[in-house]
């Protein structure tokens, strides 16, 4: 078994309240799905189930991260913010980063799966491993939360990797729609982690995520965001793997690679307005896998971290874990046909946004040739 699934039961207890999309519910807005709800992960392990991948995948239990891995990258008042909300009403931990009632705990079983993920690679437990984290991490900031992130999983991890093994050179590649503004917080000024954000545009949050922030001091150059105009498909994010990210991978020589995988590029995304499939997802995964086996011996780990649609993140998900375990199954995607109507290139204002990023990146990168 090659492939290690990391998930705890307790994910799916984090309770957000009710709301509609992004708010909480109260006046004019009716209760609905809250875009935050555990349906969307839970869906995930029910279709794994349900198809027999997960009997041949490694089941490995995550612990809970520890007080001194969380302050690896947080501050000591804003734990103890998060954990006061916790023990007594709960509320919010900054701009929407809701904390229910016992949310402190399962947050550190949340960062603890990310890292009981990187153990079970740099042990060569498995070859890669999926770790189905919720609360989600990549908006979280060092004192406050952000965006449904409490703790900032991948950050973290990524620290943890470095303390524990002794890397220098880890690569962190965030596909989430959003940009992962935390994450870039904590490395911005570290050359020993190469932080790559594909993300949608301006769309969350709306200051951050341009291609000119690249980093400072000793960490500049390596910072490199990626913000893909709306509408961008797979042909489009393809292109950024084959023109961006591997050839920054053929420079920096990475010792681990952790995937942020949010699942909301894809195309029924209701916080999203990218039009990645579930085979776009997969044809992701594969060139990541690619770059692994190339340069880290195939030490790739994948947290899981945003994807909203309740219908479509399961078929998603699925293509990334049959990609890693090399495990077919007889799930169709049922949506495709949905997807057939839109016209899938690389639109010449979609290749001027990843000549700018290579222009811009080129200073620090000698790999990058801008597309003709």
């Amino acid at each position: 078994m090659k492939t290690g699934y990391i998930y705890d039961e307790s994910y799916f207890w984090h309770d957000t309240g009710s709301g509609t999309l992004f708010l909480p519910s109260g006046g004019y807005l009716e209760k609905d799905v809250f875009s935050e709800d555990p349906a969307t992960k839970r869906r995930v392990n029910n279709l794994m189930e349900r198809c027999g991948i997960m009997k041949k995948l490694k089941r490995i239990d995550p612990r809970p991260a520890t007080l001194e891995e969380i302050k690896l990258f947080h501050t000591t008042n804003y734990i103890e913010k998060v954990k006061l909300l916790s023990d007594t009403t709960g509320g919010d931990a900054g701009d929407h980063a809701i904390v229910g009632r016992g949310s402190y705990e399962i947050a550190l079983l949340s960062t603890g799966g990310a890292i009981t993920a990187v153990d079970a690679v740099m042990q060569s437990e498995v070859e890669n491993a999926y770790a189905l984290t919720r609360p989600p991490g990549h908006h979280a900031e060092a004192d406050m939360g952000i965006g449904f992130c409490i703790f900032n999983n991948v950050a973290i991890a990524a620290k943890y990797a470095r303390e524990k093994y002794g890397l220098d050179r880890i690569m962190i590649l965030d596909w989430d729609v959003h940009h992962g503004n935390g994450t870039e917080k904590a490395f911005y000024h570290d050359p020993n982690v190469l932080f790559i954000s594909i993300h949608e545009d301006l769309n969350f949050p709306d200051n951050s995520g341009y291609a000119e922030d690249v980093g400072e001091d000793s960490g500049r150059g390596f910072n490199v965001n990626i913000p893909l105009p709306p509408g961008t498909g797979n042909a489009g994010y393809l292109e950024v793997f084959k023109s961006i990210i591997a050839p920054l991978a053929d420079d920096y020589k990475p010792q681990l690679i952790i995937v942020s995988a949010g699942q909301d590029p894809s195309i029924y995304d209701p916080l999203g307005r990218m039009r990645v499939t579930a085979e776009g997802f997969g044809k992701m995964t594969e060139l990541m896998m690619e770059i692994a086996e190339k340069h880290c011996n195939k030490k790739i780990v994948f947290c899981h971290e945003g994807g909203y649609s309740n219908a479509y993140v399961p078929f998603c998900t699925l293509r990334i874990i049959e990609t890693l375990s090399g495990i077919k199954t007889d799930v169709v995607d049922p949506f495709v046909a949905g997807a057939n109507g839109y016209p899938d290139y690389l639109y010449e204002h979609q290749k001027n946004v990843i000549n700018k990023v290579i222009e811009i990146q080129s200073e620090y990168w000698s790999s990058l040739k801008v597309l003709v």
